[in-house]
């Protein structure tokens, strides 16, 4: 079955027909009638979309996972665009089977493979502590762990909301806290570097995955901070890591969010978690900008909409040039040249 267009084709004011799963959907009421709000998504990005009454009544349910092609048009609320649907069939089980999920889900654009390769060689080099060895090792050996934590997305919105996005973040953080514990020597570098790798490890079992990627029951009950936790307990309780090491590195993983408002169980107490909790939060910021700029069309538009969870719209500034131009760079040496004659 052919995707027609992707999300990221869509702009306010034009017509949208194409494939698209349904990563959310919920009935809600308005003046003229109930109707239906839904996040679609392709392999390009996410839409919100709204089936207005009368055509909201023909879809008694919309199970989150869905294949749906849709017809619409697109136009803008609160900054964002939005597609109104005018024509939506739900693919049965025979169609689902013939379409190429590769177009339906975002994936890191740097090759999971290679990634998982880089992680590995980084932890072969960086933990020379034989119980910390044994504890990383020991996790990232097993192989059911391994395969989940190489597809899992970091989040379900806002940064790395992709497959291998996980992966892509920790290799991230990992590499910002090698810089970090260069400049700052003072700080216990493998332990700083297990909570870079294990902050949100919880994740695994926090999100669902997949084409509808949403939060499991565990998730919403207990959070990945908790999660992580327990997963880890088994591998610490085999690597002779010791108690006060131990302890610091629970606290690494339950203190990275850095506020209790923001989720954090407890705010960072030493040195290695301020230092985590800001490796963490810059790479996650910096995912949401170029998240935000690829939506931007090239040119003529460098403001993204106001964004919620950072508190203001993000500006894409001009960029330095790289190298100056060759005939800028003759008329600078001529210049240049001038001024030492009349010297």
């Amino acid at each position: 079955m052919e995707k027609g267009c992707y999300v990221k084709d869509i702009s306010a004011a034009s017509e949208a027909r194409g494939l698209f799963a349904v990563s959310q959907a919920a009935q809600g009421q308005s003046r003229n009638g109930p109707y239906w709000r839904l996040t679609l998504v392709d392999a390009s990005g996410s839409l919100e979309a709204k089936i207005w009454s009368p055509l909201s009544a023909d879809f008694s349910e919309i199970p989150s996972g869905s294949l749906v092609w849709v017809e619409g048009r697109a136009g803008l609320y609160r900054d964002q665009v939005q597609l109104t649907v005018e024509h939506m069939r739900l693919l049965d089980d025979a169609e689902s089977a013939t379409v190429d999920h590769t177009a339906l889900m975002p994936a890191s654009p740097y090759p999971l493979d290679d990634m998982l390769q880089e992680l590995d060689g980084l932890i072969k080099t960086e933990f020379t502590y034989t119980p910390w060895r044994k504890l990383v090792q020991g996790f990232f050996n097993d192989a059911e762990l391994r395969a989940v934590f190489r597809v899992c997305p970091a989040a379900k919105g806002v940064h790395h909301a992709y497959v291998g996005g996980l992966l892509e973040h920790t290799l991230s953080v990992f590499t910002l806290c090698r810089r970090i514990a260069d400049q700052y020597p003072e700080l216990d570098r493998q332990t700083l570097l297990a909570g870079a790798l294990f902050h949100d490890i919880g994740k695994i079992r926090e999100f669902s995955g997949g084409l509808a990627n949403d939060y499991t029951d565990e998730g919403r009950l207990l959070g990945h901070l908790m999660i992580g936790i327990e997963m880890l307990a088994p591998f610490m309780a085999k690597s002779g890591l010791e108690e006060p090491l131990q302890r610091h590195l629970k606290h690494l993983i339950l203190s990275h969010h850095g506020e209790l408002q923001f989720g954090a169980v407890r705010p960072p107490h030493t040195p290695e978690a301020m230092a985590l909790h800001y490796a963490d939060n810059l790479d996650a910021k910096m995912a949401q900008c170029r998240g935000l700029f690829a939506q931007l069309d090239e040119e003529g538009q460098d403001w993204t909409p106001w964004q919620a969870t950072l508190g203001r719209p993000v500006h894409r500034a001009a960029r330095t040039p790289e190298k100056a131009a060759p005939a800028t760079r003759k008329k600078a040496v001529k210049e240049e040249c001038l001024s030492l004659l009349k010297v």
